[in-house]
């Protein structure tokens, strides 16, 4: 009896009552203010049974309106018509609406890509007091989960495990981190085998828009945007390919990866993932890429990179012949807490005019290259590290003629096949700096940031990358993450 009141008295710090959500039902009396009310966004897809079942526990204990399938409702429509109601009732004197808009804070459950479709709808709702998000690693590669010291193993979901977590969201700490937005215009002549790839098949915080001419409706050019945002990575090449791979066996053969559902959840799994990444590295001649890839599949032979530091200019970024793979890395964390960028020694610190050590709030980018697969087991050695190529606040590519017909990329996990056009087509992918989003950490966290590093370590703002010579052709798009419906431009931008 005890343990049931003081779990009930636990219970009150986070809740939110029904009222708050629906606008039509009765103000209910609340006997103390919630010290961390949450909101909680699950994808049951994710984590085989798991997500199903850490939906369940969750509305056993909390409101059953605080908690939300992800699969059935969409987060810019959760928060869009919450904080709508917050307002509102702040408007009209109610002091608990007032508390919860001050203290609340998000958990999100699902893989990395799950997190950042949430991050990407939060940045967008551009809330004077954004609220700050926590992560249940319920993916393969739980990155982000794992940078904030929320682990990258598969949670437990009974009611003791999830009053645990809960306790750790109330005691973390806010973090800021930096926010990516990327765009990617494709343009090809009308009647070009390159069509824009289907909605179902991008990443969750990147969105396909159109551009009607204005102008001349019988134009022959088409020309195609996907808009969207990264925290973690952005990779292109034969990591993506593998990791486009696995996600294509996993959804064709999804019986193969239910071995979480045994009592033996995490080894089996991971048995499950790493013997299929191995197969298909190796059937894909990742390991013997020399041999089996002609040199068009090299980095510096598909695109022309550009890089803009501190100076706010753009500058070309020559990459080795030998690199296949190129990461764009924002946390301390890929591929399942592996750490491309390393730590690099003073001398060859000051050779590459590279910021000691990489922060997750200083504005920058960390851009690493890999030869093979083999240059990527290099990572689970001590030290180990991949190519460093550069830190930038801005990182181009653009895509020479006719070098192939499609270019695998990946984004915080999740990857897609992307169509490259022939001839006189152009592909530009831009990542920028976009502000900063604000995470939960718990002491265990391994992201660091700026205010725990040496005070003479300068940070690059969002503001110092403007100049006249940018050359920049997408500054509507980066207006929003585009992360929602909702978000999107309407008027002269139509959905794919």
């Amino acid at each position: 009896m005890k343990n049931n009141v003081e779990k009930n008295n636990i219970l009150k710090e986070f809740y939110i009552p029904t009222y708050i959500f629906i606008p039509e039902s009765p103000a209910e009396h609340v006997s103390q203010l919630p010290s961390c009310p949450v909101i909680v966004f699950i994808n049951t897809k994710s984590g085989g049974q798991l997500g199903h079942e850490l939906i369940v526990t969750y509305r056993n204990l909390l409101n059953h309106s605080q908690v939300f399938d992800l699969r059935e409702e969409a987060p810019d429509k959760v928060l869009h018509k919450l904080y709508s109601n917050l307002e509102r009732l702040k408007r009209n004197g109610d002091n608990l609406a007032s508390e919860i808009y001050r203290r609340l804070r998000l958990i999100v459950a699902g893989g990395d890509g799950t997190a950042g479709w949430l991050l990407g709808v939060v940045s967008d709702l551009k809330l004077e007091h954004p609220p700050p998000i926590a992560t249940v690693p319920l993916g393969t590669g739980n990155n982000l989960p794992y940078s904030f010291g929320w682990g990258k193993r598969n949670p437990g979901t009974d009611h003791g495990w999830v009053i645990s977590f809960l306790q750790l969201v109330r005691e973390a700490k806010e973090m800021n981190i930096d926010s990516w937005h990327i765009v990617m215009r494709m343009e090809s002549a009308k009647g070009s085998p390159c069509d824009p790839i289907a909605p179902s098949d991008l990443p969750h915080s990147l969105h396909a828009f159109r551009r009607v001419p204005k102008t001349d409706p019988l134009d022959m050019q088409h020309s195609y945007t996907f808009r969207g945002g990264f925290w973690n990575y952005f990779s292109m090449g034969m990591d993506a390919q593998v990791s486009y791979a696995f996600h294509s066996e996993r959804k064709s053969h999804p019986e193969k990866f239910k071995n979480q559902l045994s009592n033996q959840t995490l080894i089996s799994f991971l048995i499950v993932v790493q013997k299929t990444y191995l197969k298909l590295a190796c059937t894909q001649g990742w390991f013997c890429a020399n041999l089996c890839h002609p040199m068009s599949r090299n980095i510096a032979q598909l695109a022309k990179v550009k890089i803009m530091k501190k100076s706010g200019t753009w500058e070309h970024l020559e990459i080795p012949q030998s690199i296949r793979s190129i990461v764009c890395l924002n946390l301390p964390s890929f591929s399942g807490g592996l750490n491309p960028w390393g730590t690099p020694s003073k001398r060859k610190q000051r050779k590459r005019d590279l910021v000691m050590p990489p922060l997750v709030d200083d504005g920058l980018l960390e851009v690493v290259g890999f030869k093979d697969a083999w240059h990527g087991l290099v990572l689970l050695c001590p030290k180990g590290h991949g190519t460093r190529l550069a830190q930038a606040h801005r990182v181009r590519f653009e895509f020479h003629k006719g070098g192939t017909d499609h270019a695998y990329m990946r984004m915080d996990g999740e990857p897609w096949k992307q169509p490259l056009p022939k001839d006189d087509g152009k592909v530009v992918v831009e990542i920028s700096h976009a502000g900063q989003v604000k995470m939960l950490a718990t002491k265990d966290c391994i992201a660091k940031s700026v205010h725990e590093s040496s005070p003479d370590i300068s940070t690059v703002h969002p503001e110092s990358s403007s100049s006249d010579d940018t050359d920049d052709d997408f500054e509507e798009e980066r207006k929003n993450f585009g992360a929602a419906l909702s978000f999107r431009y309407t008027g002269d931008v139509i959905k794919l």
